[in-house]
């Protein structure tokens, strides 16, 4: 008796199969095409019976019927399942609660954003009480896409003023930085700024220009040492060598520095 149930269950559980999958491919067949024969759209509201509505059509939250969506003049149908199921042309926003779509009221020198329901000003031109107002550019001044710093800045070698650009008082041997913090200018290589003024730097024998901020603006070469305004040679001991920046020595392996010597360690 179990042979004979497995064999005929051998031969039967291959068309289950095939039928659930049939019933499922039906399934989403009626699912994806409306009666009429096009497409719906991916929806979740239902009109009670469990089937989605058809595009144009929105579930009404009283009683759960498909009815359709109420486009009001320069508006369209968005075919999605969240929101009203509507929105506004290019060019238009709600207005009256979101029941009606008013065209955008663009001021003069303003273009339409890429959404269509806001304006920005032209280039030279700075909102102002819902107008395109254009932008006063002072004297040694240039355009900018920064309309919320006034739109507008100084050229090199001056400096925002209030509503002007002033020039920067740049001492010899100096240059502008173009920048709206600090003194507006820095030393040329070489020199070092003492008093408001730039002031060469004096490099002792021995020694080279550095590119810090801070110090007096040279180091030493490699086997020298820094002392007050001079560079001096390093005096080596037995078993030492100069250290990775070579101004100083420190004691080979094995060894421990003791005063400046380097002996064996105990």
């Amino acid at each position: 008796m179990t042979s004979l149930f497995r064999l005929r269950w051998g031969f039967a559980w291959p068309t289950a199969v095939a039928v659930s999958l049939a019933c499922f491919a039906v399934a989403i067949a009626s699912d994806a095409w409306a009666q009429d024969g096009s497409q719906r759209r991916s929806v979740t509201h239902s009109d009670g019976t469990g089937a989605p509505c058809d595009a144009g059509y929105r579930a009404d939250p009283q009683g759960g019927a498909c009815a359709p969506i109420v486009l009001p003049e320069n508006a369209f149908a968005t075919g999605l399942a969240y929101g009203e199921g509507r929105a506004c042309k290019h060019g238009y926003l709600p207005s009256n609660g979101g029941d009606e779509c008013v065209a955008v009221n663009l001021p003069d020198n303003a273009y339409l954003t890429e959404r269509g329901d806001r304006w920005e000003c032209d280039r030279g031109f700075a909102r102002r009480e819902g107008n395109c107002l254009p932008i006063a550019i002072p004297e040694n001044g240039y355009l900018t896409t920064n309309t919320y710093d006034g739109g507008w800045d100084c050229e090199r070698g001056f400096r925002k003023e209030s509503s002007a650009c002033v020039a920067i008082a740049v001492p010899e041997f100096g240059y502008p930085t173009n920048t709206d913090y600090g003194r507006g200018w820095e030393c040329d290589r070489g020199y070092r700024e003492v008093d408001g003024a730039c002031v060469a730097v004096r490099v002792p024998e021995n020694a080279y220009l550095s590119d810090r901020s801070y110090g007096r603006g040279w180091m030493c070469e490699r086997g020298y040492s820094e002392t007050t305004d001079s560079c001096s040679a390093i005096v080596l001991p037995e078993n030492a060598h100069l250290d990775h920046n070579g101004n100083r020595w420190t004691c080979d392996r094995g060894f421990e520095r003791r005063g400046d010597a380097c002996v064996l360690r105990d």
